[in-house]
């Protein structure tokens, strides 16, 4: 069970940092939307529009991370198992 959570607890941090790096790596808070400028073609100026996305951000990465760290430290609360010699 202790072998178990850990190795649980560490692929869930590498998932974890994975995830945010695939998806942004927002070093801010996370996002749900994200602005994208647009040229207007017939009066040629600039807008900025919202546009739905997710960006997650540190708390995103940190939240995840305490977890994978919840994980490791459960399996300090196992035993290691006794070697038995004969």
């Amino acid at each position: 069970m202790r072998k178990a959570l850990q190795v649980v607890a560490v692929v869930l941090a590498l998932a974890i940092g994975a995830s945010w790096a695939a998806l942004g790596a927002n070093r801010g808070w996370t996002k749900t939307s994200r602005e994208v400028r647009q040229l207007d073609e017939v009066t040629g100026i600039e807008g900025i529009t919202n546009v739905k996305a997710f960006l997650p951000g540190v708390d995103f990465l940190g939240a995840g991370l305490l977890i994978a760290a919840g994980f490791a430290g459960a399996s300090l609360l196992f035993r290691k198992p006794k070697q038995t010699t004969t």
